[in-house]
């Protein structure tokens, strides 16, 4: 059982592939990455910002402390020519503090600025990255387009696109058919001529049987007529000559008739 569904996995896996690579774009895979280039250029660029943005505040802020630390100076040396020296000693111990709090503010401004440059670097190499890789896009989806437009083509004028296959398999039933009742029609032509499909009803005659049927009325119709002449006139016996008069007629005229018949043929 297990076998059976490691085959019917790799089968949905090669089918899933198979579609997934049909319905894939090449064009429109590069563009994606080359869109998420320019998202990642984009976040390094906003690290370059942030990183600039906190070096100018501590350069800012060390401003102001060597501000406050030459006020207490200009402070302490006032209290010392006042005599008050012990004014003078804590206005000094407050700028020290101050030019401590400035030392520290200078090793993390050298190592903002250290950052700064590194995120910037990292930032113009990637721009030239993502401008090379959008020249390197734009050559290949032009050849792409180019190949696939050579290749519809191609396949028009060899006529072996799905299209043309379609139409040349609509053409291939067309004549066949054609010919097939062509065939139909020739035999049936054939087996009229040779009288292999003669109507069963009897309904269906040929000419020569129906011109023996017009001829055959034709004389009972007379024999007919000498009778019931015959019968008028009373007499059986003129009657019975009239009917072999008429049997006569018959003959001569059924021998006038018959005679062109068989000159015919």
């Amino acid at each position: 059982m297990s076998g059976v569904m490691k085959r019917m996995g790799m089968i949905f896996r090669a089918k899933a592939n198979k579609a997934l690579d049909r319905a894939e774009d090449p064009r429109e895979t590069l563009d994606y990455s080359y869109q998420k280039q320019l998202e990642l250029l984009q976040k390094v660029r906003r690290g370059v910002a942030d990183v600039a943005t906190s070096r100018k505040r501590l350069e800012l802020q060390m401003t102001q402390l060597q501000g406050q630390s030459s006020k207490l100076e200009e402070q302490g040396k006032k209290a010392l020519a006042l005599g008050r020296e012990d004014l003078a000693r804590e206005a000094l111990s407050r700028r020290a503090a101050l030019q401590q709090q400035v030392t520290d503010l200078e090793g993390q401004h050298q190592t903002l600025q250290g950052e700064e440059e590194k995120l910037t670097l990292a930032a113009q190499r990637l721009q030239a990255k993502v401008d090379a890789f959008r020249t390197k896009k734009e050559t290949i989806k032009a050849t792409y387009t180019a190949a696939q437009a050579q290749t519809r083509i191609g396949e028009a004028f060899s006529g072996i696109s799905e299209e043309m296959g379609d139409v040349g398999m609509a053409i291939q039933r067309a004549e066949d058919k054609t010919a097939q009742l062509q065939a139909r029609s020739g035999a049936i032509d054939e087996l009229l001529a040779s009288g292999a499909l003669d109507d069963p009803s009897g309904m269906a005659k040929d000419d020569i049987t129906a011109e023996l049927d017009r001829l055959s009325g034709g004389s009972d119709v007379e024999l007919e007529l000498q009778r019931m002449k015959a019968e008028l006139a009373g007499g059986s016996d003129g009657g019975q000559q009239a009917i072999e008069g008429g049997q006569g007629q018959e003959g001569q005229a059924n021998g006038q008739q018959e005679a062109p018949k068989f000159n015919k043929e």
